[in-house]
């Protein structure tokens, strides 16, 4: 049993010693100085200033668009699996996914004629 877990094992050791190693090598060979600024020491937040008050509202777009990545990567996340093995999953597999591919496609039909994609 434990020949198959071997080659998992010993990939997860060699990922710790080689993070490991590149964390000891940046904490000796890395750069000493100190940053004066104070603005280069606060992160960077996608343009956005640090200091957003607690009520900061997002606009609607933003939640739109992250709506639809969402759809369409569930939608890879279904397909790929039935490409990949279509011939043991059989045509019940198949017609199902064509009833999912449709039903995404009017679903982007009817986004893209609100305007969401719309920049």
């Amino acid at each position: 049993m434990l020949r198959s877990y071997l080659p998992a094992i010993v990939f997860v050791g060699l990922g710790t010693l080689i993070g490991g190693l590149f964390v000891v090598a940046n904490t000796y060979l890395g750069p000493k100085r100190r940053v004066r600024l104070q603005a280069k020491r606060m992160p960077y937040e996608c343009g956005l200033p640090s200091e957003i008050r607690q009520g900061f509202r997002f606009g609607i777009s933003f939640y739109l668009i992250a709506m639809l990545f969402i759809l369409f990567d569930i939608e890879t996340i279904f397909l790929y699996p039935v490409a990949v093995e279509l011939r043991s999953f059989g045509t019940f597999a198949l017609s199902e996914m064509i009833v999912f591919v449709v039903l995404l496609a009017v679903a982007f039909v009817y986004v893209w004629r609100r305007g969401a994609l719309d920049w």
